[in-house]
């Protein structure tokens, strides 16, 4: 029976698919899976029994993941689970930039009280007044899942589409609507654009990347949506922005101490992947990738071991086992098994980055000695037996 850790509350609907061969346990320390959403854990001491961390959602900042990788602890997410959610907001915050629909609901709010209200709104509803999106430009950096999702709610709005995404996957290019216009560089969306929308993972090239050099090639009056990392955002080139006009609007999903204070910002709280359907979706998928690969070894959807999937388990048994990346180490393995005499039934090896993963059936001589000799050789991170149910 594996033993799961949640470390934040996870969906019923994703849990209860969990099934008999699983108890949810309070100790985090006997713990063989760990379900998390927002929870930190680089600070946490992870537990020689754990075998992999599933994310409930998107983004893995709050977890340690070269550690675990050489713990030979698999570390999922969700990709895509909460992309409807976020493409929603990102279109709900394009027409509140647009139209000023915070001020004039605080204005209603602040007049509440006063019986005239209907015929006074009708002199005072042109401070509020806006632009329609129809005919605008939108411009996409980051064609994933989300990215693509609202390049095409956009074109569905009747507006332009530009896009950006140099690594964009084939699953992603055959989603795209075709009128999306793809652009080399970003100067093009910089220079064209009346919206900017940003979705890309917060990593060393992306950090900062929409900063005073960026902006300044922008159009004077532009929107920018941020419903990706803050921290992609120079918020003090941001304000200056702000402050003088050059941008009209940054909209942001990412309240701080800075953004909350920004003039001309809409700052919502992190309420991007906040729906019943994306929290539901996010914890099926998340349980879905823990049990395939507890029980089975197989990975998918891995932020730190390559994807890897060897299909049933063919023979009596199937070894895991989670290595460096370099030169002879099939070698090594195959050398060690025949010394056991462990006849190998099927294999593969798939490796990302210095962090490689082999899955074997074997058809005879699952031991405690194989498995001893396995770890021993160098660059051999964790050996895993997975027998057949």
């Amino acid at each position: 029976m594996f033993k799961i850790k949640c470390l934040n509350p996870i969906a019923a609907v994703g849990t209860d698919l969990l099934g008999e061969a699983y108890e949810v346990t309070q100790d985090f320390q006997e713990a063989e899976g760990v379900l998390v959403r927002s929870a930190s854990m680089h600070e946490m001491e992870l537990p020689e029994s754990l075998l992999a961390i599933a994310r409930a959602g998107a983004g893995i900042n709050n977890i340690p993941l070269e550690a675990c990788a050489r713990k030979g602890i698999v570390v999922f997410n969700s990709p895509g689970a909460n992309a409807n959610g976020v493409k929603e907001l990102v279109l709900a915050g394009m027409l509140l930039a647009a139209r000023d629909i915070n001020g004039g609901i605080n204005w209603v709010h602040e007049n509440q009280e006063n019986p005239d209200i209907a015929k006074l709104a009708e002199k005072e509803k042109k401070n509020f007044a806006g632009t329609e999106i129809q005919g605008k430009t939108l411009g996409v950096i980051g064609l994933g899942a989300i990215g693509v999702l609202v390049a095409n709610a956009a074109r569905n709005l009747g507006m332009k589409v530009m896009g950006y995404d140099p690594y964009i996957s084939i699953e992603g290019a055959w989603n795209l609507d075709h009128h999306v216009q793809r652009v080399k560089d970003l100067t093009g969306i910089y220079a064209n654009c009346d919206y900017i929308t940003i979705h890309v993972p917060a990593m060393d090239g992306t950090i900062g990347m929409i900063n005073q050099e960026a902006i300044g090639q922008m159009k004077d009056g532009v929107v920018f949506l941020n419903f990706s990392r803050d921290l992609l955002v120079n918020e003090a080139d941001m304000t200056e922005a702000l402050t003088s006009g050059k941008v009209r609007s940054y909209v942001t999903d990412f309240p701080n101490s800075v953004s909350a204070k920004m003039p001309n910002a809409i700052v919502i709280p992190h309420l991007g992947a906040s729906t019943e359907e994306s929290e539901d979706n996010c914890a099926v998928m998340a349980v879905k990738e823990l049990k395939c690969y507890l029980e089975h070894g197989n990975i998918r959807n891995s932020v730190n071991f390559p994807q890897t999937d060897l299909g049933p388990i063919q023979g009596v048994g199937r070894l895991a086992i989670f290595h460096k990346n370099i030169p002879n180490m099939i070698g090594q393995i195959s050398t060690t098994l025949s010394a056991c005499g462990v006849n190998i039934a099927n294999m593969t090896d798939k490796s990302k980055g210095e962090f490689a993963y082999s899955l074997i059936d074997v058809e005879c001589g699952l031991c405690d000695d194989m498995v001893e000799k396995l770890n021993a050789i160098d660059g051999v991170y964790r050996v895993r037996v997975i027998k057949e149910n």
